[in-house]
């Protein structure tokens, strides 16, 4: 009875201790009086649970200022002093990797090319790692504890953070988080692997314009295309993890070969690599650069070059047959583009709109937006830092 009493106990504190730190990320800085009206939390309460997370350096006291009307208060901010998260993103592009304090100011962000697409994945596994390891030794270095490193990768990825295929990548069950585990030296911070676009979704429902959407996808393309869902508030993950591979909708019977196996799939024909293919000119050796030859397709686009326009639009109308899909399903209020189709979005988000409206079965497409991500390239990686602070974030505190 006593162990049910105290785990009741430590599960309300971790409740109470979640509500103060998410006030104070909306509203900071702010007094616990405010906290207090904010939260509903008796003083008393708010006090105790303030004092825990100063003594943690997770949030700290400003200078008194002057209210309106009577005392002085002190001002509560939070405190990135003490712990940061880490998070990497493996796609196409190469690797990129961002570390943030827990107050959320961004400490380092990274971008280095990846192997050679034809690598075997355990070079890549190294890479990874490498890039992981000089992360770690930064944060150390600033004086910070790292809280977690999270990876995102454009494939299914199971419970226990094994990637079971990665067509864009040519990886099929590839022990990934165990084999950084390994890597890293069985490093004393818990280790994730996640999809990208999980983690694309997870960054713009907790920090994008729209952060707080109830019901939300996050669209990627840069590798294999991939949509994260949050539904009801939370992320949706099914049975086994392998939610949102839209990629993998057939669009066009019989069409180009996918990395899957199979013909005629969206992500054969609308992934950012496909895309690129289609308008590289004929004979040429593709640039190994995919940040170059992006800036080539948005300048010939911005130029009107009809090649390249022709292909946006058809691009723009099987993506809409996607989205469809996933907003007749699922209902969503808000679809995000990401990554590359987010610089792409002025030539794609009509055709998309279109299809979208012509497919869907309620009016008005269920009343859902589509819109690209403020986050460009960057989502899966902040997704990712994000992913890192879920413990934080539901108030289980860290011990310095």
């Amino acid at each position: 009875m006593t162990t049910t009493q105290t785990a009741d106990h430590s599960d309300v504190r971790a409740t109470n201790l979640a509500a103060v730190l998410s006030y104070l990320r909306a509203n900071a800085p702010c007094s616990r009086a405010a906290i207090a009206a904010g939260t509903g939390l008796n003083k008393a309460t708010v006090t105790s649970l303030v004092g825990d997370l100063i003594d943690r350096r997770l949030v700290r006291e400003t200078q008194q200022t002057q209210n309106h009307v009577g005392r002085p208060a002190t001002l509560l901010v939070l405190d990135g002093s003490a712990f940061a998260a880490i998070g990497l993103d493996v796609s196409a592009r190469g690797l990129t990797v961002a570390a943030f304090d827990s107050a959320g100011g961004q400490l380092l962000r990274w971008h280095r090319a990846a192997p050679a697409a034809d690598a075997a994945p355990a070079k890549m596994v190294a890479a990874i790692a490498a890039l992981a390891r000089r992360a770690v030794t930064t944060v150390r270095n600033s004086g910070r504890q790292v809280l977690g490193l999270t990876v995102g990768i454009p494939g299914l990825v199971s419970t226990d953070g094994s990637v079971v295929v990665a067509a864009g990548l040519g990886w099929h069950d590839v022990r990934l988080k165990a084999d950084l585990i390994q890597a890293l030296g069985n490093p004393p911070y818990p280790v994730m692997v996640d999809n990208d676009g999980n983690l694309g979704a997870l960054a713009e429902h907790r920090y994008g314009p729209h952060a707080g959407a109830e019901d939300l996808i996050h669209l990627t393309g840069d590798t294999g295309i991939g949509a994260g869902v949050i539904c009801d508030g939370r992320p949706l993950r099914g049975h086994l993890g392998y939610v949102g591979e839209v990629g993998h909708i057939q669009v066009i019977p019989g069409g180009p070969v996918c990395g899957c196996g199979r013909r005629g799939c969206l992500e054969a024909v609308a992934g950012i690599p496909a895309i690129l293919d289609r308008v590289s000119p004929i004979g040429d050796e593709p640039d190994p650069d995919m940040e170059a030859r992006l800036h080539e397709l948005v300048r010939r686009a911005e130029a009107d070059d009809p090649d390249v326009t022709k292909v946006l639009q058809e691009v723009g109308s099987h993506l809409g047959q996607g989205i469809a899909v996933l907003v007749n399903v699922l209902n969503p209020g808000l679809v995000v583009l990401g990554g590359s189709y987010a610089t792409l979005a002025p030539w794609l988000a009509g055709p998309i709109d279109k299809e979208l409206r012509e497919r869907s079965i309620a009016p008005d497409a269920g009343g859902c937006l589509v819109t690209a991500s403020t986050f460009g390239p960057d989502a899966t990686a902040i997704g990712a830092v994000a992913r890192s602070l879920d413990r934080l974030d539901a108030g289980r505190l860290p011990t310095l």
